[in-house]
C-alpha cells in the first residue's frame, strides 16, 4: 500500500470572511491511497483554529504506515485522519464494486437541502449578498462581533422570507448573546451555532436558550459529548473534526441517542471533501455542505446542486 499527499488550491468566487479573518482561496490536501492496484482518494482542510497547518497535517499523513484499522489509534481526530479514512472508504468501494452506502448497508442517499453561507461584512454588503441569494431555501449568516444586529436586520431586508441560521464562530460573550437572543427569534432565526468560545461556554447552561444552540468548535468526536450536556441542543458534525466518515457516523448515532439534534457542516473545500458528508447528512436537521458553491473552481466531477439540494457523488468523484 502506498500513500501520497498533494496540496491543491481552489480560488473562491469572492472573499470569504468570518470573525477570525478572511480568505480568497481554499488550500486543501488531497490524499491518494494505492492498494494492490486500486486507488482511492480523500480531501481534508487543515484548520488553524485547531492548531493544524498544511505542513503539520501533511506530515501526519506521510508518517502514517498502518492500515485502515490502525487509523483511530495512530492519528487523533482531525484533518489528517479524515483524508485517510475517506480514501480508505473509496478504495473499499472500488474493490467491492459497490458504493460506500452499500458497504454501510444504508439506502442510497437522497438530495439534502443545504444552507448557503453569507460572509461577514458591512450591513450594506450583507444585505446585497442576501438579496442576491434570496432564492435559496436556507441562509447561514456569519456573525460574531458586538455589532451584529444591524447586519442581521440588513440580511432580513435583503431576503425577507428565507429561513436563517447563524454562526457566531465563538465571537460573542454571554452578555452579547443574552441581549441578542430575543431579537433573533423575531427575525426568523432558526438556530445559533457556537455563540461562545469553546472552553468558555459554561454560561450556556445558566442562561435561557430560546433558540436551539449548536456546538461546533466545542464538538469534535464522541469524546466531546459529555462536555456538552446542559449547554447545547445540537451538534455540528464535520469530517475534518471527527477524523473521517467512520467516526462521524458513530458520533451521529451516539449524539442522536443522547437527544441532540444534528447539523452536518464543512470547511471550505471542494466537492471531494463534501462527497462523504452527503451520506452523513441524510435526515439531519440542518445540512451545510455549500463549500463547492463558494468556489470559483472545483474537481473535474463535482457534486450536483439544484433545487432539491446537494446530491450524492457520482462514482467518478468518490465512493
Amino acid at each position: 500500500m502506498q500513500i501520497s499527499v498533494a496540496r491543491d488550491v481552489f480560488q473562491l468566487a469572492q472573499v470569504f470572511t468570518i470573525s477570525r479573518g478572511s480568505r480568497t482561496e481554499a488550500q486543501v490536501l488531497t490524499v491518494h491511497v494505492d492498494d494492490a492496484g486500486t486507488r482511492g482518494w480523500g480531501e481534508c482542510v487543515p484548520y488553524a483554529r485547531y492548531d493544524e497547518t498544511l505542513d503539520s497535517v501533511a506530515a501526519q499523513i506521510t508518517g502514517f504506515s498502518g492500515g485502515w484499522e490502525d487509523l483511530p489509534d495512530a492519528l487523533p481526530a482531525g484533518a489528517a485522519r479524515n483524508a485517510l479514512d475517506c480514501a480508505f472508504w473509496d478504495v473499499a468501494a472500488k474493490k467491492a464494486g459497490k458504493r460506500v452506502w452499500d458497504l454501510l448497508d444504508l439506502p442510497r442517499p437522497q438530495p439534502e437541502i443545504t444552507a448557503y453561507t453569507l460572509s461577514l461584512d458591512t450591513p450594506a454588503a450583507m444585505e446585497a449578498q442576501a438579496r442576491a441569494n434570496a432564492h435559496r431555501p436556507l441562509l447561514k449568516i456569519k456573525l460574531g462581533t458586538p455589532d451584529d444586529m444591524p447586519r442581521l436586520e440588513a440580511v432580513r431586508r435583503g431576503a425577507p422570507a428565507v429561513p436563517i441560521i447563524i454562526d457566531a464562530n465563538e465571537g460573542w460573550t454571554a452578555e452579547v448573546y443574552a441581549d441578542l437572543a430575543p431579537h433573533l427569534i423575531g427575525l426568523g432565526v432558526r438556530m445559533v451555532e457556537q455563540p461562545l468560545p469553546a472552553g468558555a461556554d459554561e454560561m450556556l447552561a445558566e442562561i435561557a436558550r430560546p433558540l436551539p444552540v449548536c456546538a461546533d468548535e466545542s464538538c469534535h468526536d464522541r469524546a466531546s459529548l459529555p462536555g456538552l450536556r446542559g449547554k447545547y441542543d445540537m451538534v455540528n458534525i464535520k469530517l475534518d473534526k471527527t477524523g473521517g466518515l467512520t467516526e462521524a457516523l458513530a458520533l451521529k448515532a451516539q449524539a442522536q441517542a443522547e437527544g441532540y439534534g444534528i447539523m452536518v457542516g464543512c470547511m471550505v473545500g471542494s466537492s471531494l471533501a463534501m462527497a462523504p458528508a452527503t451520506i452523513l447528512a441524510q435526515g439531519v436537521a440542518f445540512t451545510d455542505l455549500d463549500g463547492p458553491l463558494l468556489l470559483a473552481e472545483d474537481r473535474d466531477e463535482p457534486l450536483t446542486f439544484d433545487t432539491d439540494g446537494v446530491h450524492p457523488p457520482a462514482a467518478a468523484l468518490w465512493g
